[in-house]
């Protein structure tokens, strides 16, 4: 008997219904469906996305060319206006100058802006920016329109030049050196001072050379 309730208890077991069947196989069609949509929405944006990437890859490559472009030209245009600047200067410091450095004791009689020279084969050895001699004396003034530091350590290499050019052509002169700007500061002037360099600075239509006390200029000579 114990037997008989357990089983009428547990009660007869009910079968798949076709209806529960077809239900089941739509919904699994559906999420196949959803799933392949999913992953073709996935393809697309992943493909999407490359292409913005390649894009902005592109326009990147075409800014930096065009900010590169634009960075030559402000470099050149700068340039030329130091250039200007600088061939300005010059004009208007080479018929003035004669004159400040005979106060000064020399009595230069020749001057002229853009000196080059070269060695025996025509290489070129240095350029000065303004050149006045004599038969003791030569001064090589080195002009910017804005003189900084680096200014006078280049000039300074290119007083030992002019040195070793006058010793291969036996010139027994005295080299001296200058510095002038249209803008010089204050430790700019003070470098150029300690090197033993005249500092000429615009003054409206003319320039100026003031002489520290107790300045001496540097002699460069060739040696004997």
């Amino acid at each position: 008997m114990g037997t008989e309730n357990r089983t009428q208890k547990r009660g007869p077991q009910k079968n798949a219904q076709p209806e529960d069947i077809w239900a089941l196989l739509r919904e699994t069609d559906r999420l196949q469906k959803e799933t392949a949509q999913m992953q073709k929405d996935t393809d697309r944006i992943q493909k999407e996305t490359a292409k913005q990437m390649k894009e902005t890859d592109r326009l990147r490559k075409e800014s930096d060319r065009r900010l590169d472009k634009m960075m030559a030209k402000t470099d050149k245009k700068l340039g030329e206006l130091g250039n200007r600047f600088g061939e300005l200067v010059e004009h208007l410091v080479t018929p003035n100058m004669v004159e400040k450095f005979r106060v000064l004791g020399y009595a230069f009689t020749k001057a002229g802006p853009g000196i080059e020279f070269y060695d025996s084969k025509g290489k070129p050895l240095a350029e000065v920016d303004v050149w006045l001699e004599n038969g003791e004396f030569a001064l090589a003034v080195e002009v910017k329109a804005c003189l900084h530091i680096q200014d006078i350590k280049d000039h300074l290499k290119r007083m030992e030049i002019l040195c070793r050019y006058a010793a291969e052509r036996h010139d027994k002169r005295k080299f001296l050196a200058a510095a002038a700007g249209a803008i010089i500061r204050q430790n700019v002037r003070e470098y150029a001072v300690k090197n033993g360099f005249y500092v000429i600075e615009q003054s409206g239509d003319t320039v100026k050379i003031e002489v520290p006390e107790g300045f001496s200029p540097r002699i460069w000579q060739a040696a004997s």
